[in-house]
């Protein structure tokens, strides 16, 4: 194994030589029944075998071996860009810095997984707790957070262990089979898994993924799944892939775990919009792979309906092994001592007099949306998000101190709001404790606030805030918080009108005119800007406008819009497409990018796994394309 001297490391981005791809998933025997026969269908009579392994909850990364000797180790990525982790993953026990025996090639890209034992999790995260240092959630951000660490010397301690489950770009021998890689790796002295097969028939894998799904906690790390691979390389390469995942593997994963726990209170959240929204607090749980304390109710009804009472024994799991959701109590336990849930009639956060918008709504609101605390951070940490600016380095914590620091205090409306985010620039951050550090004797004296400068992290929301100004204004519609508009409207009406300016003036006829809007979104954009008291809505779209945020859509005129008033429906994987490009594609072209089929689609484009989309569109007599079909289409607005 690798020793020596260590360094810092700064994560370079570096692309793998070869995509590491995506797997697609199915989550039952049927699922899984109609992959295995489309593999059939498609290997057009090929003999071949299937190889299950177990699918591990850890880090991907990818190891580049030049003569034998270990080069490079990279983070997953986007699966063509990763991190350089090369110091780190050499400190890992059990690889090898040089390959084995004398047959070592002359390149060779090594697909891994790095992840946390079971059992050493518990003892690193019982270390942590000892130090009084927070104990990691779940055993997955223990190896993220450990194989990300500054300082290598630091990933060392870390008992990180590593299994190899496939090969990316190689020069200097091939392989026939999956299996046969495995035999190899193995022999040039790389961790291979001990619990892999390679079987026969479908039937035979449907066996080992229900084996492993009763005994799924007996395993020394954590899975999620199992995947099942094609063996043999020559019909992985007659299956193809599309753009983001191969058609001859699959990852069958398994239902979320449910467990019980004590149902402690039910409190209330306000959200961006001034929804308010129970959530239970309950005894700590570990339920698919992290601690959980909270989940939530959705609305007073829902409790209502689910006859769940504070101090109940409540059954919990992760809906898609991700969020939390109290299905019900166990009646059967309660001893008497348990008591109703009641709604409260004022804003937790500011006081407000809680009431519906209007009759017959589920949901309270609190209609304080100018000033309420808990609204505007909520805001806040939403425009900061993927489906927004996507500005990185502004997560709920940094809203926070952003807040509390006072440096978004907007002097026209006499208090904080989102207006004045991208007015920050490097002095006003330098006054948020969270994205600074102590200045030292070699910082430049201009960059020095009272004793502090920017931390790293304060560099990078320095440089995110400038480049979010430019982002489509889709993304500037949606970062607005107005209710009901989100990126499908968004990106509607910023096609349509092209400008904010065209959109705040249009009416709500004109707006709702617009496909794929309508009456409830137009209704709530025209409220947004002109509601009585709302003036302050018009000054964040001003003081966004006058830093910089651009607020009109450079239309590409090149552009024949060749599906101008026709619907398109995409339905599974295309090879040369993501789902994201695909309906960018037909926007460009002026047409609409629907999610559902209907006797008002124009074109049905479908892949492999389209399921009951295609079945619908051929029911209903619909055109359906192949991704051949759909190039075409895009090019002359004809098949």
């Amino acid at each position: 194994t690798v020793g020596g001297a260590v360094f810092s490391t700064d994560f370079v981005a570096v692309d793998h030589l070869e995509r590491m791809l995506s797997l697609d998933n199915v989550f039952s025997p049927e699922e899984f029944a109609a992959w295995a026969a489309r593999v059939e269908r498609e290997a057009g009579g090929a003999a071949y075998h299937l190889l299950c392994e177990l699918k591990i909850d850890g880090l991907a990364v990818n190891l580049l071996y030049e003569k034998g000797r270990l080069t490079r180790a990279l983070t997953r990525g986007d699966g063509r860009t990763g991190e350089d982790v090369t110091l780190n993953v050499k400190t890992i026990d059990g690889i090898p810095s040089v390959l084995r025996g004398a047959d070592a090639p002359e390149l060779v890209e090594i697909r891994a997984e790095v992840f946390f034992p079971i059992e050493a999790f518990a003892d690193l995260n019982a270390s942590l707790v000892a130090a009084g240092k927070a104990p990691f959630a779940n055993p997955r951000n223990a190896a993220a957070g450990s194989l990300r660490m500054k300082d290598p010397r630091v990933t060392a301690t870390r008992p990180l262990h590593m299994l190899v489950h496939g090969i990316g770009a190689r020069r200097g021998f091939d392989i026939d089979r999956q299996s046969a890689a495995y035999d190899l790796l193995e022999a040039w002295g790389l961790p291979v898994s001990s619990h892999y097969r390679v079987l026969d028939t479908p039937e035979q894998a449907q066996g080992f993924i229900a084996g492993f799904g009763e005994r799924r906690h007996s395993v020394e790390h954590e899975i999620d799944g199992v995947v099942v691979k094609v063996d043999e390389i020559a019909v992985q390469r007659q299956l193809g892939a599309t753009s983001r995942a191969p058609r001859w593997a699959i990852a069958y994963k398994y239902p979320p775990e449910e467990v019980n726990t004590k149902l402690l209170d039910i409190l209330v959240n306000v959200g961006r919009t001034g929804r308010v929204t129970p959530y239970g607090v309950m005894e700590p749980v570990t339920v698919a792979g992290s601690t959980v304390t909270n989940a939530t109710l959705h609305n007073a009804s829902e409790v209502e309906r689910k006859g769940i009472l504070i101090g109940d024994t409540v059954v919990l799991r992760k809906a898609g092994d991700v969020i939390p959701e109290i299905l019900g109590p166990v009646v059967d336990l309660r001893d008497g001592s348990e008591r109703a849930f009641v709604m409260p009639t004022h804003c937790p956060s500011c006081g407000a007099e809680l009431a519906p918008e209007k009759e017959g709504d589920k949901d309270i609101r609190c209609p304080n949306a100018r000033s309420c605390p808990s609204q505007l951070r909520e805001r806040l940490f939403g425009l900061a998000g993927r489906g927004a600016f996507d500005i990185e380095a502004l997560g709920w914590e940094g809203a926070t101190s952003l807040l509390d620091s006072g440096v978004l205090a907007d002097p026209q409306l006499g208090g904080p709001s989102e207006s004045m985010l991208f007015s920050l620039g490097e002095k006003e951050i330098a006054r948020v404790p969270l994205y600074t550090r102590a200045a030292k004797k070699t910082d430049p004296p201009e960059a020095v606030v009272d004793g502090r400068v920017l931390s790293a992290n304060g560099q990078r929301l320095v440089a995110n805030l400038h480049s979010a100004k430019e982002q489509p204004l889709w993304r500037v519609l949606v970062a607005l918080s107005i209710r009901h508009v989100g990126p499908t409207a968004a990106r509607a009406l910023a096609q349509h009108f092209g400008s904010m300016a065209a959109i705040r003036d249009a009416d709500a006829e004109a707006l709702s005119g617009v496909e794929g809007v309508g009456g409830v979104i137009a209704d709530a954009v025209r409220d947004w800007f002109d509601r009585e008291g709302n003036d302050w809505h018009v000054r964040i779209v001003e003081q966004w406008a006058a830093d910089g945020v651009r607020m009109v859509d450079e239309r590409d005129e090149s552009v024949e819009q060749t599906l101008a008033g026709m619907t398109v429906v995409v339905t599974g994987s295309l090879e040369g497409f993501s789902r994201d490009s695909a309906k960018e594609a037909i926007l460009a072209r002026g047409g609409k990018a629907a999610g559902s089929v209907s006797k008002n689609t124009d074109w049905v484009v479908v892949g492999p796994g389209a399921g009951s989309k295609e079945a619908k569109a051929r029911e209903l007599g619909l055109t359906i394309l192949d991704e051949a079909g759909f190039v075409r289409l895009l090019e002359t607005g004809s098949a």
